[in-house]
């Protein structure tokens, strides 16, 4: 719900109170006079007043002895300090030194869902850009979450960041995360926040900072939290170093000294009481923090607020700031976000929209002199590149077959289908050049589908705005899309497939390519097949769907065989492939498929690549073959080396639709290098097999014997 009116910008200003404050008296060390000592004299010398205990220039809370929060105090809260044009809440103090170069800098962020898990990777790449020291991300996430950031952190593969996941659904309900029970005794069973009424639309999420102190492991003395809606301008280590002085509002929490304090106990006790009074809280953890500062004021030490640039409509952001250089965080704590209005918001959204956009590739940077554990799997990966010789006229290719892409998966909000025993998804991959294709597909599979982008940092955000711009596109939660950033010359056409198959949830996939359209009715039509040829159980059948083509962009596309049929005699139609490469398609045997009306088995043949319906756990495609040629056909000769049946279906059909060349079937036209690669990857994919099945490969090898062009 979208906050109106200065009282509720106001009431929103204060859910930021916990982003500007230092928890706790016990959360820093040093000297605790150490202030903005000269802003303040001058401040008071000026006649600025103010109370007392305040900090001039810092987003500072005036507590009167009621307890309440005032409009003033909260809005100062959003980015309404006195004017102070000479020091930008900077302080006197002499800036603290920077963290060692290799010590490990803490971070914990709690992080729910699709959206919230795209805001933490712009996040992230912030971090990354301006750091210089060995990170450890604590990521308190949902199922969701986790499922998307376990596996894109996996792939992003960056050195010297650690990550720990804490399941937030298991600390609502009072189990601790990842920690044994005798880590937290007396948690298990007892609720920590469920328990708590929250109106707020972050839900019991926005109140899982109350439990971090127990949530954490005991041994973590310090950690900064964030919110998933920031962005750094600096090195996050500069944040670190106020440890040394004191720990704030972005927020740097003194663990150890927390729960000393019987933080746990504490926050407890208030909420408690305040709920006797208060239906629910409505900003979150905010109201929890606010109640407790209102009974402990003592706790809170102000952060400058140039670590928490507040953007919202009501904010005076511009006076925690000179110039750019100043800026150190910038918050987009409005729920308009880049929307909001601001003096200076295009300089804040170019600087948002850099790290939005950047590639995430180039953040693989080495923490040189720093001993940091490799990423799992990364020494593996750099002793098979250092073996490949770039003399190789196919290095090109053997490298691209290396490459760990970085993977989203799930990068839009998606509702898994109810299970289904006989359900399939649609499964195909591609790139932005077919986006287009992507509305009239879903016109015609009312099904599931589990699709696979090959894009740019760039090109996700384009996807992501032409997908909520689409009636047709933004209307279906069944659809998942998994986004492998590019990286290389060479499209990697099975591993996107791969990424595709193993994301879908239905126990048969329909392993289709974005630039055909299936028959209305064959998502029904495949699912009673499977029923009726009782698949299930030991009986492993790949399902021919007959595939066909039309040259022209625009054409009536049938309703029914009988039409199709029609179309076919007409000449608007042909086979797919028939024109130049009928081996691919012939062994589908269409004059029999005419006349059918009940499933027949055809046999394997050299080079057959028929476009099949599978049971989800069915053999992976073969990395190896990037770009253009051979891939759909080394996955159906695994298929049947496997002793798939090949059962064609007599009603079923599907339509390829014309489109530009893409560029590497174009370089395979034109490039004699490019196919004699190809042949090297075929010869190798043979090789495997015959050490992998033995005298039962042995039919495949006459596929080497008959120089055809490749799929």
């Amino acid at each position: 719900m979208l906050l109106r009116g200065r009282p509720r910008a106001l009431g929103a200003a204060a859910l930021l109170l916990l982003l500007l404050l230092l928890i706790g008296f016990f959360l820093f060390g040093g000297d605790p006079d150490c202030e903005l000592g000269s802003e303040r004299e001058a401040r008071r010398g000026e006649g600025g007043g103010g109370d007392p205990g305040s900090v001039p220039g810092s987003p500072t809370p005036r507590v009167p002895s009621d307890g309440r929060l005032q409009p003033r105090g909260a809005a100062a809260f959003d980015g309404v300090p006195p004017a102070d044009p000479g020091g930008h809440n900077r302080s006197d103090c002499i800036p603290p030194p920077p963290p060692p170069k290799c010590e490990l800098l803490q971070v914990a962020i709690v992080c729910a869902g699709h959206n919230s898990s795209r805001d933490v990777v712009t996040l992230v790449k912030s971090l990354l850009f301006y750091r210089k020291n060995p990170l450890h991300l604590h990521l308190v996430t949902d199922a969701v979450a986790r499922n998307i950031l376990e596996m894109l952190f996996h792939t992003w593969m960056v050195p010297a960041v650690q990550i720990s996941f804490y399941n937030a659904d298991e600390l609502k309900a009072g189990a601790p995360a990842l920690l044994p029970a005798s880590f937290l005794p007396g948690l298990w069973g007892s609720p920590q926040v469920s328990w708590i009424p929250n109106k707020h639309y972050s839900g019991l999420y926005g109140l899982m900072k109350l439990v971090l102190p127990s949530a954490l492991p005991p041994d973590l003395a310090r950690v900064i939290v964030l919110d998933t809606d920031v962005t750094f301008a600096s090195d996050i280590a500069e944040l670190w170093a106020l440890f040394a002085h004191f720990s704030a509002g972005v927020i740097l929490l003194r663990l150890d000294r927390l729960r000393q304090a019987g933080w746990e106990q504490m926050w407890k006790l208030t909420a408690t009481r305040e709920l006797l009074t208060l239906p629910a809280t409505s900003l979150a953890d905010q109201d929890i923090f606010n109640a407790v500062i209102k009974e402990h004021p003592w706790l809170v030490r102000p952060l400058p607020c140039i670590w928490n640039v507040q953007l919202s409509d009501h904010t005076l952001a511009e006076r925690c700031y000179s110039e750019a250089s100043d800026l150190k965080v910038i918050h987009w704590n409005s729920p308009k976000k880049l929307r909001v209005k601001n003096k200076h918001v295009e300089s804040f959204r170019n600087l948002y929209l850099t790290f939005l956009e950047y590639d995430g590739n180039l953040l693989r940077r080495e923490l040189f002199g720093c001993p940091c554990p490799p990423p799992p799997g990364a020494e593996q990966l750099q002793q098979a590149l250092a073996q490949l010789e770039e003399q190789d006229t196919c290095f090109e290719f053997r490298q691209q077959q290396l490459t760990v892409h970085r993977v989203h998966i799930t990068f839009l909000p998606h509702k898994p289908p109810p299970a289904q025993p006989h359900d399939v998804t649609l499964v195909a991959q591609l790139s932005m050049e077919r986006l287009q294709m992507l509305e009239a597909l879903c016109r015609h599979w009312p099904g599931p589908m589990s699709l696979a982008l090959y894009l740019t940092d760039a090109e996700a955000q384009q996807f992501l705005r032409f997908v909520e711009t689409s009636a047709v596109l933004s209307a279906r939660q069944d659809v998942a899309y998994h986004v492998m950033y590019r990286e290389g010359s060479l499209h990697p056409i099975n591993q996107l497939r791969n990424v595709a198959l193993a994301q879908a949830l239905t126990p048969y996939v329909f392993l289709s390519d974005i630039d055909f359209l299936p028959a209305h009715s064959l998502y029904d039509y495949l699912r009673a097949s499977i029923e009726q040829l009782e698949l299930g159980g030991r009986r492993k059948a790949a399902l021919v769907v007959p595939a066909f083509e039309t040259l022209h962009y625009r054409f009536r596309f049938p309703s029914s065989k009988a039409e199709l049929l029609t179309l076919l005699d007409a000449g608007s139609l042909y086979t797919f492939r028939y024109h130049e490469w009928p081996q691919g398609h012939a062994p589908t045997d269409y004059a029999r498929w005419r006349e059918a009306q009940a499933p027949y088995r055809v046999q394997w043949e050299v080079d057959y690549e028929p476009y099949v319906v599978v049971p989800r756990d069915c053999p992976r495609y073969d990395p190896r073959f990037v770009g253009f040629g051979w891939n759909k056909v080394a996955h159906i000769i695994e298929l049947d080396a496997q002793e798939y049946e090949l059962l064609v279906l007599p009603e079923a059909f599907t339509i390829h639709l014309p489109h530009t060349p893409s560029l590497d079937i174009t370089r395979f036209r034109s490039n004699p290098t490019y196919r004699d690669c190809l042949r090297a990857l075929k010869d190798e994919f043979h090789q495997d097999l015959s050490r992998h099945y033995g005298a039962a490969a042995l039919k495949y090898l006459t596929a080497l014997q008959q120089p055809r062009g490749p799929t």
